[in-house]
Formats: C-alpha cells, sequence, structure tokens
C-alpha cells in the first residue's frame, strides 16, 4: 500500500475508533442474565463496549459508597434489585435524572417522576399453595384464617429485600395494615430465611401454604413441581429490578441508550426471554404466567418505604419474636 493511501486508511479508521465508548454496569442480576443483556445491548449499539460487575445489591451498593468516598466512581449505570435503594441513592443526589421517551408505556409508579430511576421488570410476590392442600386460597386474607394456623411459611423481611418491600406494600393498605401481619403471627406463621426456603417448605409439603415470588412457584410448576401460584383479589407486591444513572458520569449519552434499549420493546422482550414479566405495557408475558393486564399492583411509595425501612423491621421482629 502506498504511503498516500495508508495515511488515507488511518485517517478513516481514526473517527471509528473515536466513536467507541465503553460504558461500566454494576448489576445484581444472575450472571446469565447479565451477559444476556450485555450481549444484546451491544448487538444493537456496537460502537459501545459494556464492562460489567455482578454482585448482591448490598454489596454492590457498599463497593459504590466506597468508590464515592475515595473519589474514584466506576459505575455509569446500575441495574439492581429495588427502587428503594435507587431511591435513597437519588436523595443523597448520587443519581442522573434522566426522562426515556420509553416511559410512555410504563405504568406512572414504575419509575421516578424525576428521572431518577426505570423499572426493567416485574417480580411480584403472591401465594404459593401445594397442589395437595385441602384449599386453594384467593387473597391474602385468606392466610389469617384459624384453618390456616401453623400452615403457613413466608419469607423475613429481616432477611429478604423483596419481603421487606412486601411488608411495606401490605401494612400501607387499608383492610391489611400491620393488623394483618399481627394475625399471621398469632396463627403461628413460619418467617424466617429468603424465598428459597419458603418454596422448598410448601413444595414438601411441610407447609401448605406460602409467601413467595412469582418465578420460583411457576418454573417450578412448569418442571413437574406439585405447586401452583394465585395471585391474590388485593393485589400483589412487587420489586422492578430498575435500572439508575450515576451522576457524574463520563458517559452519558452511552448511559441514556442503555437505559432505553432496557425500556424498548426489544429489551423487554429480552426480559420474558429470561423468564420474568415485563414490566412494559403491551408485552405478552412468558408462558405460564400472568398476563401483565390481569396483575393488580398494590399501592406502593419508594420513598415512604425508605423512610420507614427501619422502623418497620424493628416492629417486624417484634410482633413475630425474633432477632
Amino acid at each position: 500500500m502506498s504511503r498516500s493511501l495508508l495515511t488515507a486508511a488511518i485517517a478513516l479508521a481514526i473517527p471509528t475508533l473515536a466513536s467507541a465508548d465503553t460504558l461500566t454496569l454494576y448489576t445484581s442480576q444472575p450472571n446469565a442474565d447479565a451477559q444476556m443483556t450485555v450481549d444484546a445491548f451491544e448487538a444493537a449499539n456496537p460502537n459501545i463496549d459494556v464492562e460489567w460487575v455482578r454482585d448482591g445489591t448490598t454489596k454492590l451498593m457498599s463497593r459504590v459508597a466506597a468508590e464515592i468516598e475515595a473519589g474514584q466512581p466506576q459505575a455509569d449505570v446500575l441495574l439492581i434489585s429495588d427502587m428503594v435503594t435507587l431511591e435513597g441513592l437519588a436523595q443523597e443526589g448520587k443519581l442522573a435524572a434522566y426522562s426515556s421517551t420509553e416511559d410512555a408505556a410504563y405504568d406512572a409508579s414504575l419509575y421516578s417522576a424525576d428521572g431518577y430511576y426505570h423499572s426493567t421488570k416485574l417480580i411480584t410476590t403472591g401465594i404459593v399453595y401445594n397442589t395437595g392442600a385441602d384449599m386453594v386460597p384467593s387473597s391474602w386474607a385468606d392466610l389469617v384464617k384459624p384453618e390456616m394456623a401453623n400452615l403457613v411459611a413466608m419469607p423475613s423481611p429481616l432477611y429478604s429485600g423483596a419481603a421487606l418491600i412486601h411488608l411495606a406494600t401490605l401494612t400501607g393498605t387499608e383492610g391489611l395494615g400491620w393488623e394483618y401481619y399481627e394475625a399471621l403471627a398469632a396463627n403461628n406463621t413460619r418467617a424466617e430465611g429468603g424465598n428459597g426456603g419458603t418454596f422448598k417448605a410448601v413444595a414438601a409439603g411441610e407447609k401448605p401454604y406460602g409467601v413467595l415470588v412469582d418465578f420460583l412457584a411457576i418454573r417450578a410448576k412448569a418442571d413437574g413441581s406439585p405447586v401452583d401460584f394465585v395471585i391474590p383479589e388485593e393485589g400483589v407486591s412487587y420489586v422492578t429490578e430498575p435500572v439508575a444513572i450515576m451522576a457524574g458520569t463520563q458517559h452519558m449519552d452511552a448511559a441514556e441508550k442503555f437505559v432505553d434499549f432496557l425500556l424498548s420493546e426489544a429489551g423487554q422482550n429480552l426480559v420474558v426471554d429470561m423468564g420474568y414479566i415485563p414490566a412494559r405495557d403491551g408485552v405478552d408475558s412468558p408462558e405460564g404466567f400472568p398476563a401483565r393486564g390481569d396483575i393488580n399492583l398494590m399501592s406502593f411509595d419508594p420513598a415512604q418505604a425508605l423512610a420507614d425501612a427501619q422502623s418497620n423491621k424493628e416492629r417486624f421482629a417484634k410482633v413475630f419474636g425474633v432477632q
């Protein structure tokens, strides 16, 4: 190649290289889901590379706090388990506001009014029951009937983030409230550990009824486990795996594209492929899951849940006599 042609080739390559961007994602998604998310986004945005770090939400938040304290924040985007955690970061001024055009396809309760976080899926909490049980519950109220004494298991809000959000939701609902949790305790409901332990107890028939996140029951049913899942008539509590952009990111354009992709129809169909209920209106749920339009989401205020988190834990421990 002549020197002039080589110079021209380099000149053409430089803008392409300069346009490449690297986005750092911190996520609590399971590894396989995180890889699917990144691969799909990079395929749709070939000039953006995503480096990702996966850990539990609590550990990721500790890492973010330590990096900010050291003056060396690394994450551009967060994709973690719940809105309450991100509400805390928003109140501390650590998130950037972004109003995505995709928000119009979502219920307003599923994203921050100020644009600080946006829900990407629905993981609802309802009732699981063993198909050998005597009755099929249809409401949260059924679990506190006298005949349910000693028959119900649920995850502890002292251990499970989803269970803490469930508690905040039900105790803030008229007709349930703390009286409902007091009735559960009086009925000797077992409240310990996380969702996995509750599922095992119900599947084995040890406790015929339980409070559980949807996908554990529905996937197990599809695999032949003797369980079924009910959306109570009062509605369900939920976590939403929201996405947020860190304040001060040097890659705002790429971060906005990442948010838009997750909220788009393509991103929501990816959620369905992973086996979760999409948060976006008009996208079909995975086979075996309730249709998005059939799910009644109970009223939930992330800011109030954040403010009440510690007092809710303390009151729960007192009501159930646990530490």
